[in-house]
């Protein structure tokens, strides 16, 4: 689906694995319209779907909470500025139905809490894709002597609800959702229907953070799943109870206060941002690391979302799985944090601005099997969603230095899978064929294109780190990664250039990368290094190759 045309300047930036700030912003804005368009899916497909699938009592929920959401996107965003009208063509008018207001008003009357000043709402209407007035920057100026050339200045606040909508543990989200609740899943069956009825439960529990960010008062009950209540940005409420537990929340004036069966009421306030605070022990807010920059906003370290790595699917290829943080690994992640932005500007001023610009979530792993452990070495492994947009899943970064490599790497995958959204770059099948120096196993094109795409931005950012480094050792070290990334695009370069199933779009961007790795050869590594790359690559031939012959009688 083609929503924003991609002019040539900016496929060119994106095949130099560059982006400069409108064509950064021109793939923020796309995928922002197709997350609000893919909720907008959701919804249809809830009314839509069999009443054995999805009962009526659901899909009236369903409703509600999306008259919630509507109403939280009419308040004025933190930060300044007045809501935008955003009409009604999104999702219709939903946001004036008459039953879901009057269940809505019932629950504000019963929080007895005031409503939000009506000079900061908008007029009334539902969810619109993305408007035209978050596409201009309106966040901190940013100081030209302390900036990097690359800095995107935030978006324009987002209402409380598009803040939470567009959030990219909400995609994963979504996409199980349309999974469940489409033809294609088939007669219902008891687990099915549970768990349908914990994701359409965690919308409600979207809305419920949404609507309190945005000062709503409210009265509305929530289900907790296997004894967690997960209020997305808040925190968990671990209930008193084992399994699927109801828990009443109530908001007034910044304060929710949450009430379970056979336990005290637990009061929570929030903080601005990210958690929330109580003093009770059932409660674990969410943690957010300060910004990359000065001026820029927190950057959420997720690792309560339930959604946060794939459920009842095939793994990522050697990721590990989710993790709940203690506090001394936050600091080994603060520590590594604190020193990327530096990190990441040895390898050029561009890779701050994008990390700047597309990074919305960290979303904490397992060390892999084999490390030490708490990022100390050993080992990491890290990885992207693609419809969880803007979230960079890892292990403990064990160094400023490699978590800054870690983000080079995994805001490629994130560039390439938005442009691919935009356009169609090949259309070469899944066929699993190819050889790839940086896996054992045979890749097909679109996952070869990916890897060498990612490879060759981290050629580049260990190249400039050489070329400025100060100490011999970081020097050395620098070289032989670029060594290594140089020699592993340039076997597979040629397989890419050659297909037939390039698209005319798709060469210039494949024609963008062989420039870039030319230039990367006018400023060759050390003979050393140099040769130690190409052994290496030429005994990962060899063991795939070895893989590929198959004994025969």
């Amino acid at each position: 689906m083609t929503l924003s045309p991609v002019p040539d300047r900016a496929l060119a930036e994106l095949g130099r694995t560059e982006g400069g700030p409108d064509t950064l912003a021109l793939l923020l804005r796309d995928q922002d319209t197709r997350r609000l368009l893919m909720l907008r899916a959701v919804l249809d497909a809830a009314e839509g779907a069999d009443a054995k699938v999805c009962s009526a009592g659901a899909r009236a929920r369903v409703r509600e909470d999306w008259a919630l959401l509507a109403e939280a996107d009419r308040v004025a965003p933190a930060g300044g500025g007045a809501a935008a009208d955003r009409g009604s063509a999104f999702p219709g008018d939903l946001a004036a139905d008459p039953a879901t207001a009057s269940a809505r008003d019932t629950a504000r009357d019963t929080a007895a809490g005031p409503t939000p000043d009506p000079a900061a709402t908008a007029p009334a209407g539902g969810l619109t894709p993305y408007p035209a007035a978050t596409a201009a920057a309106a966040g901190p100026t940013p100081n030209p002597t302390t900036t990097p050339a690359g800095y995107i200045p935030p978006h324009a606040p987002l209402s409380p609800a598009r803040a939470r909508l567009l959030h990219p543990l909400v995609g994963p989200w979504a996409r199980r959702c349309l999974r469940e609740l489409g033809a294609a899943a088939g007669p219902p069956t008891a687990e099915g229907s549970r768990e349908l009825g914990h994701d359409l439960a965690h919308f409600s529990a979207l809305a419920a953070v949404a609507a309190a960010r945005a000062g709503i008062s409210y009265a509305v009950r929530l289900s907790a799943r296997d004894g967690a209540l997960v209020l997305p940005s808040l925190g968990v409420l671990r209930t008193a109870a084992p399994g699927d537990v109801p828990v009443d929340v109530v908001h007034r004036r910044g304060s929710l206060t949450l009430r379970q069966p056979g336990a005290a009421d637990i009061t929570v306030r929030l903080e601005s941002g990210t958690g929330a605070w109580s003093a009770a022990p059932a409660w674990t807010p969410s943690y957010a690391l300060p910004g990359l920059l000065s001026g820029a906003g927190p950057m959420p370290l997720d690792d309560l979302d339930p959604y946060r790595t794939a459920r009842g699917g095939s793994r990522h290829h050697g990721l590990s799985g989710p993790t709940t943080l203690d506090d001394a690994s936050r600091k080994r992640w603060l520590h590594s944090w604190s020193g990327a932005a530096a990190a990441l500007g040895l390898g050029g001023e561009q890779r701050v601005g994008e990390a700047v610009a597309l990074l919305r979530c960290l979303v904490p792993l397992a060390d892999p099997p084999g490390s030490a452990g708490g990022g100390r070495g050993g080992g990491s492994c890290s990885g992207t969603r693609r419809e969880a947009f803007g979230a960079v899943l890892s292990s403990t970064p064990p160094t400023p230095a490699t978590f800054a490599a870690t983000l080079v790497h995994e805001l490629q995958h994130t560039k390439l899978a938005a442009l691919s959204d935009m356009l169609t770059l090949h259309h070469a099948g899944p066929q699993q064929r190819y050889f790839a120096p940086w896996r054992p196993d045979p890749r097909p094109y679109d996952g070869l294109l990916q890897g060498a795409y990612s490879h060759l931005a981290l050629a580049d950012f260990f190249q400039r780190c050489a070329l400025t480094a100060t100490r011999p050792a970081h020097r050395e070290s620098a070289w032989t990664l670029h060594a290594r990334y140089q020699e592993q695009v340039g076997a597979v370069l040629p397989t890419l250039v050659g297909s037939g199933d390039l698209t005319a779009r798709g060469r210039r961007f494949v024609d963008q990368m062989v420039a870039v790795h030319e230039r990367l050869g006018e400023h060759p590594p050390p003979r050393g290094q140099a040769a130690r790359a190409r052994a290496y690559v030429a005994a990962a031939r060899a063991l795939w190759a070895g893989r590929r012959i198959r004994p025969t009688g």
